[in-house]
């Protein structure tokens, strides 16, 4: 599985994890019972799950205007993703988990998801 389907993939669990409370890898072996779980996949539901009150605070302290409770749990779900990747993997550049992020909201949010996602992220990492 690529980087981008594993994010997708991530995005799906994480969702379903900030909606009902199970354990992350419960969940994950719910998603995928007969495949193998791609240990990139394992480490991002893992790691947002783990960090998500830190992800959460980062990404609070960086909103106008909003607060995190006001987002959109897809929105949310791909923010956390992103500053998990940005903040905790030092083997993805900042870029690419930005630009994999506004994907992702252009691709499951709506029409300003993705300007949403890219401004939020631009002002974490200035």
């Amino acid at each position: 599985m690529n980087r981008h389907a594993t994010r997708e993939n991530a995005l799906k669990i994480l969702f379903q994890l900030d909606i009902n409370d199970k354990h992350p890898e419960e969940a994950i072996e719910e998603q995928f019972e007969s495949l193998e779980v791609d240990t990139y996949l394992k480490s991002l539901v893992e790691g947002v799950a783990n960090y998500k009150n830190t992800i959460d605070e980062k990404i609070a302290e960086h909103m106008e205007k909003w607060s995190i409770d006001r987002i959109a749990s897809v929105e949310k779900t791909i923010l956390r993703i992103a500053v998990f990747e940005i903040s905790y993997r030092e083997d993805i550049p900042v870029n690419v988990a930005i630009n994999e992020a506004v994907e992702l909201a252009n691709s499951y949010g709506d029409e300003k998801s993705g300007k949403f996602v890219n401004g939020v992220l631009s002002k974490i990492i200035a």
